[in-house]
């Protein structure tokens, strides 16, 4: 049998897409099939390190491991990594290609289908199955020229599509029968079906909206789908998710948003800890005085971030912290803003300059136009405990508190502490999905840890997402509708 591919689509950003393409890898992988997730281009700062040496988003690594496969760049050609607010890194097919601004991206847009096709043709060798994830909405049609998201795609590898509606939102109706009153006819000809996602109540009472939808579209209904309650259990994409309450726990870990954010996720299994209280603060509001950890994230951006940090004035409430005993852990880029300066001689992040760090750690970094990108094993050096992890970072980092490492990476050593062991940084990004290194770092803290493996709790997660949509969306006919690559 030729390998068949399904695309799913959305009437706008941050309507499910990603979960949805998610439990539907899942599902179909049930059903026996081989099955590869797929997303032409990708907007995100929340990236995962491959097996081949590149990086995708996290969306798509997510979504590979619903399928049981190991991660590819192909499975995700281009990624886009905002830098400011009209710039990007462009990622092609794993590497750095270029930084671009928006009104330059768009111009090259046209160039960048052949990659595109090229990884869709790679991955169609080895699965019966490829589900696509498109970007954004094909209603944005002032983007359509050169689109490689959405229906630019779909029509260059002939590829049918799903669009689903959030009516979480309001106006789902409007939402999909304007969208299929904006796209052009031959574009609008590529969707076989519609469904409904986000559902909360009483299914039965959106009936005749639904049949509103049919008649007027013509296209098949695949369902309407419930709001899925445990969706929070599975690593965000986003940063518009990490808006949420704080878990709950009694010791205060506490994350400032910056406004690069990157490799959030590195946080998501401290917040599944009955024992720890994890609260992400947004811009212009106080880091917590009872905070008892405050972690600085990676980010896209370290300089650019350590600005935005100070104009929060979260560099005196971290100081405050400090000054009453609190511990610090930075991650990636919030290790580098941990020393004393920041150098970046070539203006890899911005013009050229040397930034003065936050100080806490006796550490100096410096920009250069090599890239790490590397899974890698380190032990932990307090613990001992093993960390298989990643590393995503441009900069090296060296100074006098390198002598008390966070951990070791083939003995050589990575991070840096301070004498006191309060103020700790490391390159390391997955650290606190192993469970042994999370329980033995949170034991340091005074913590237990809950029984629970992280990685098999995201796997049940990913099973009740497939069990949800079976229950409730007709997902043999959705399945069905799947064409072969050609």
């Amino acid at each position: 049998m030729p390998t068949r591919a399904i695309m799913i689509q959305g009437t706008g950003s941050n309507v499910g897409k990603s979960m949805l393409v998610a439990g539907l890898c899942r599902a179909a992988t049930r059903r026996g099939l081989s099955v590869a997730p797929f997303k032409p281009q990708n907007m995100s700062n929340n990236a995962a390190v491959t097996e081949d040496g590149g990086e995708i988003g996290r969306a798509q690594a997510l979504q590979a491991m619903a399928c049981g496969r190991p991660l590819s760049v192909h499975m995700n050609p281009i990624l886009l990594k905002p830098e400011t607010d009209s710039g990007s890194q462009v990622i092609v097919q794993g590497q750095r290609h270029s930084t671009l601004q928006a009104r330059d991206f768009s111009k090259a847009r046209a160039g960048l289908m052949a990659p595109v096709l090229e990884s869709f043709g790679i991955l169609g060798q080895s699965v019966d199955l490829i589900i696509v994830e498109g970007a954004g909405s094909p209603a944005e049609v002032n983007l359509r020229q050169n689109d490689l998201a959405n229906m630019g795609f779909a029509r260059a590898a002939g590829v049918p599509v799903v669009l689903a509606g959030d009516i979480n939102r309001g106006g789902v109706i409007a939402q999909i029968v304007g969208t299929q009153v904006v796209m052009d006819p031959k574009d609008a000809a590529m969707i076989t079906g519609f469904l409904v996602n986000k559902f909360r109540g009483d299914v039965s009472l959106f009936d005749d909206g639904y049949r509103e939808i049919e008649r007027r579209t013509g296209w098949t209904g695949f369902g309407t789908l419930p709001w899925f309650a445990n969706a929070h259990l599975l690593p965000a994409e986003d940063a518009v998710d990490l808006s949420r309450a704080p878990s709950d726990g009694g010791f205060h870990i506490v994350c400032p948003m910056l406004s690069r954010i990157s490799n959030f996720d590195d946080l998501d299994p401290l917040a599944a800890e009955a024992s720890v209280r994890l609260t992400m603060v947004p811009p212009g509001t106080p880091l917590p005085a009872d905070a008892d950890l405050v972690i600085l994230p990676g980010t896209k951006s370290t300089r650019g971030d350590l600005a935005f940090l100070r104009a929060q004035g979260w560099d005196i409430d971290l100081y405050a912290h400090v000054r009453r005993g609190g511990a610090v852990l930075g991650i990636c880029g919030g290790y580098q803003m941990l020393g004393r300066f920041i150098e970046d001689p070539q203006g890899f992040e911005g013009p050229a300059g040397r930034e003065e760090g936050l100080g806490l750690l006796d550490v100096e970094t410096r920009m250069a136009p090599d890239k790490t990108l590397t899974r890698v094993t380190a032990d932990h050096a307090a613990t001992g405990t093993q960390i298989d992890g990643y590393e995503i970072h441009i900069g090296q980092t060296v100074g006098a508190d390198c002598a008390t490492p966070f951990a070791h990476i083939n003995g050589t050593p990575d991070g840096a502490g301070s004498r006191d062991g309060k103020i700790t940084g490391t390159y390391l990004h997955g650290l606190f999905t192993n469970d042994s290194f999370r329980s033995a770092w949170l034991a340091q803290l005074g913590l237990g840890a809950g029984p629970t493996s992280y990685s098999q709790t995201v796997e049940d997660t990913l099973d009740a997402l497939a069990d949800h949509m079976e229950t409730h969306l007709d997902v043999s006919a959705l399945l069905a509708c799947a064409a072969p690559v050609a």
